[in-house]
């Protein structure tokens, strides 16, 4: 027994110090560049592209500070004033009737409806006037080598972005997005960029950053391939009569698999009493509001917008964004 004892109590200290030199190398920048290099030349990469690559980056701390305060991180009333405007709506009224054909295209190529496509590029970019200042190499550089909560993540992406400029022939010297290394129309990352975009105006390129077509067709189709049902709908308001909080867990980021029937309740029920089909998956969303909390159920196509952002925050103000949006173009 006393053997057994100590050979576990030998391993139990092998354990930790194989975790404690992996904490090390994970907080070490120049060590995860060494191996960042073998891993991409083991991929095939030639190892003095890689390396120059590494070379020709550089460590922005500004990116640090916007990624540890990030929008999302207030509560609902202060988030959506930020986009929920008058001014984003008359720019995307403006845009849908600027490109309604191409939208019309592509909401119908891909089967997802046309608010929801004009919604995304206007919460993400403003319609392309603000599609970020930030080198896309030295923030996924920076998030890649000097931000350990999500280095691993960031760190293919900028393998991904090496990838993405042989690919596509960008200019690197002029590749600019925003902290978080997303770039064009609808702030593509470098991994979304490679699987989803598409060549919609035809030229042989697809490009993002200045082609509305392709960019209007790569938002289609991301939403197509993560599952968006056309005509259904988004998210329903659910009263809630209830001094306690509901009994039904707020979703916080996890995949779907509650029901209609897990979450409604004799006091969390919905607002305008709409028969809809209670064995499908959805969501709680809990939305903060200066002095009461508001509850709404989200369906299958609010899980698709968080596809692109994962915040309910962001999901809900594209949601809303969207409503508006279709109301008055309608008109």
């Amino acid at each position: 027994m006393a053997k057994i004892t100590l050979q576990i109590a030998s391993l139990t200290l092998l354990c930790s110090v194989f975790l404690h030199a992996n904490a090390a190398t994970d907080n070490d920048p120049e060590a995860l560049k060494k191996a960042f290099v073998k891993e991409q030349v083991s991929q095939g990469a030639n190892q003095a592209d890689v390396e120059q690559f590494l070379a020709t980056s550089t460590f922005e701390q500004s990116i640090i500070d916007a990624i540890t305060k990030p929008w999302e991180a207030k509560p609902w009333h202060q988030y959506y004033p930020i986009f929920l405007t008058d001014k984003r709506l008359e720019k995307g009224l403006a845009f849908w009737k600027e490109n309604h054909v191409l939208i019309s295209k592509a909401a119908e190529k891909f089967n997802v409806d046309p608010q929801i496509i004009v919604a995304i590029i206007g919460i993400e970019t403003f319609y392309g006037g603000y599609m970020g200042n930030h080198r896309v190499q030295d923030a996924l550089y920076t998030l890649g080598f000097y931000y350990p909560p999500r280095a691993s993540f960031f760190r293919s992406e900028y393998a991904n972005l090496m990838a993405l400029i042989k690919e596509e022939k960008l200019d690197n010297s002029t590749l600019k997005g925003s902290y978080a290394g997303a770039m064009g129309y609808g702030q593509f990352i470098p991994s979304s960029y490679r699987h989803y975009a598409v060549d919609f105006d035809g030229d042989g390129r697809r490009d993002l950053l200045t082609s509305k077509a392709d960019a209007i067709g790569s938002v289609a189709n991301y939403f197509h391939q993560h599952g968006w049902k056309k005509g259904q709908p988004v998210a329903l308001l659910l009263n809630h009569t209830s001094s306690q909080a509901p009994k039904a867990k707020v979703w916080t980021k996890e995949r779907l698999h509650y029901k209609v029937s897990d979450i409604l309740s004799p006091t969390l029920s919905l607002a305008n009493n709409q028969d809809i089909d209670a064995s499908q998956k959805a969501l709680l969303v809990k939305l903060d509001q200066p002095n009461n909390a508001e509850y709404w159920l989200g369906l299958n196509n609010f899980y698709v917008i968080t596809r692109y952002n994962r915040s309910p925050l962001y999901a809900m103000a594209v949601y809303q964004f969207s409503q508006q949006l279709n109301a008055h173009y309608q008109r």
